[in-house]
């Protein structure tokens, strides 16, 4: 009997063995994949961050208007006196970085409490005034110094059919919806301009005060327990309810297909400008008829292919490829039905990028290229994508949203004064003593 139960032990033991191997496999082929999968939206993220920012540079280098000093400044910056004492200048730029603040923190409040109170149609009249001056007057601005630098005559029927047209196309976009890339594409030109913008018509030294000052906010606002920004990817995420996308940069890709049938309530983790998060994760809510839902798929074959199964399974529901079938049987979420016809947006996992990181980035490298120091830019750029690559590692880690101002623009901030006041009146140096004999 003593040789049996020795020889019935392994067989018992033996199923066991082999199903931790396979989860074990599983689990390694999950992080493996999702290594690459965050890579590939690592560099979709650089990409777009890059073209803003080579946006605002050549414009500092071809436009004059916007690096020329008028005299005209923002009407939230009060000390613009002229003067060539360096503290009471710095004493002046910290005043007027701490009145934008104010101005920053005090529409951030009103935003929250919007949300929160759920008065959505005042944000969305709020946030399309915003787009529609920023795609026509901010343009019409742009491109009438574009014109004149260059010396370019437009007919103004030309001009209004083209602006029309691309105004609407825009507030499509960014508003209802349209391909990805077009979205995309509006928001870097958004940010662009809005960039150009706020070096025009802050004051020389204020924009270096009103960098580092933001950043703080930005960390405080993020990573406090009830911080605003915080506040409100918390709130979005319990109403399983994406933020509105004329706020954040999203590299994920949307595939809208027709589904029947019943599908699973799955959670948009969203981020507000400025911050960043990762687009994955689920929740249990149930959300509403009216909402929209984000699935979190990496495959679009798979997605396709749920699709169909649900078309013809009534009770089925897509389910994420981040999820083992045993984890998927197990689930037993409620669903909701939906009407026949219905389009479900399905988008895959990504990070997503606050509008606010793309203007201040742009901010401060298109000030240091104001300058005309090459180095001094090429440090600044560099200084950039690498805090934001750090930030991006600690997402990785801690897998919640973070700040993606504060690394990035104090490195950039770093590297400035170091490259022109260090590098290069030390390369200026080394090349006169090579010229002189």
């Amino acid at each position: 009997m003593s040789a049996t139960g020795a020889s019935s032990e392994p067989r018992q033991h033996a199923p066991s063995n082999r199903q931790n191997g396979r989860r074990q496999s599983t689990a390694e082929e999950a992080e493996e994949t999702e290594l690459k999968y965050g890579a590939a939206h690592v560099i979709r993220l650089f990409a777009p961050v890059s073209l803003c920012m080579a946006a605002v540079i050549f414009t500092m280098n071809t436009v004059n208007y916007y690096s020329r000093d008028d005299g005209v400044y923002l009407l939230y910056t009060p000390f613009t006196k002229k003067t060539d004492d360096t503290a009471e200048r710095l004493a002046m730029s910290i005043g007027n970085a701490l009145t934008v603040l104010a101005v920053v923190v005090v529409m951030t409040c009103i935003l929250i409490a919007l949300y929160y109170f759920r008065f959505y149609k005042v944000i969305h009249g709020w946030l399309i005034m915003s787009s529609a001056m920023l795609l026509s007057l901010f343009m019409t601005m742009y491109l009438q110094e574009v014109f004149k630098g260059m010396n370019i005559a437009v007919d103004y029927v030309s001009y209004l059919f083209f602006l029309w047209n691309f105004a609407a196309m825009g507030m499509i976009c960014i508003h209802w919806k349209g391909p990805l890339i077009l979205q995309q594409g509006y928001l870097i030109i958004i940010s662009a301009l809005m960039a150009l913008t706020l070096i025009k018509y802050l004051p020389e030294w204020t924009v270096w005060t009103v960098l580092a000052v933001i950043s703080i906010w930005d960390l405080v606002a993020v990573l406090c327990p009830r911080g605003p920004l915080r506040m409100l990817v918390e709130t979005a995420q319990e109403r399983n309810e994406p933020i509105f996308p004329a706020l954040i940069y999203s590299s994920t890709v949307i595939y809208p297909f027709v589904v029947f049938g019943a599908t699973t309530a799955t959670d948009s983790p969203t981020s507000g400008a400025p911050l960043v998060q990762p687009s994955s994760g689920e929740s249990s809510q149930t959300p509403t008829p009216a909402s929209v839902r984000y699935a979190p798929l990496r495959n679009r074959n798979q997605q396709q292919t749920e699709a169909r199964n649900g078309a013809h399974r009534p009770n089925s529901h897509p389910v994420s490829s981040a999820t083992t079938s045993s984890e998927s049987n197990r689930d037993q979420r409620p669903h909701h039905h939906r009407p026949n016809g219905e389009v479900e947006v399905i988008e895959e996992e990504g990070i997503k990028l606050g509008l606010g990181d793309f203007i201040f980035y742009s901010v401060l490298v298109g000030k240091a290229s104001s300058y005309g120091d090459w180095n001094t830019t090429i440090a600044c750029y560099v200084a950039i994508l690498v805090g934001l690559a750090s930030t991006l590692m600690l997402l990785a880690v801690y897998r919640k949203a973070l700040p993606a101002l504060p690394i990035s623009i104090f490195a950039g901030l770093i590297f400035y004064f170091a490259t022109s006041g260090l590098m290069t009146p030390f390369m200026s140096e080394l090349t006169m003593m090579q010229i002189t004999p």
